[in-house]
């Protein structure tokens, strides 16, 4: 049973930044895939980045569409760790960002493939 427990949020101004936290626990594969989510009031859930860990240590980043270009996905292996660093923060950011763990497709960041979610945590940016 994976768990789950993001933090970082908050509140920001617009062209502000955050670095959100998703710590996990029990994640008993050697292989390893975490994504960040966020789901705005009334949206559907959104797909902004996933990070696979192969068993071997090998690590890839996958981005949907324009996310790349302001947000980082990262981990610290060691303190079973994911970070997503949010920069340029505009109102539209505005949501609950979540982990999730665990998908047979990383990089399709397809939030029903995945299997344990976190709580959550929220992101507001104002003007």
């Amino acid at each position: 049973q994976v768990q789950l427990e993001e933090s970082g949020g908050g509140s920001v101004q617009v062209g502000g930044s955050l670095r959100l936290s998703c710590a996990s626990s029990g994640y008993s594969s050697s292989a390893k895939c975490f994504g960040w989510f966020r789901q705005a009031p009334g949206k559907e859930r959104e797909g902004i980045a996933a990070i696979y860990t192969g068993q071997f240590g090998n690590t890839h980043a996958y981005y949907a569409g324009s996310m790349k270009a302001r947000f980082t996905i990262s981990q610290d292996y060691a303190k079973n760790t994911v970070y997503l660093q949010m920069n340029s923060l505009e109102p539209e950011d505005t949501a609950m960002y979540y982990c999730a763990a665990e998908s047979p497709r990383c990089a399709g960041l397809v939030a029903h493939e995945y299997n344990y979610w976190g709580q959550g945590t929220q992101v507001t940016v104002s003007s």
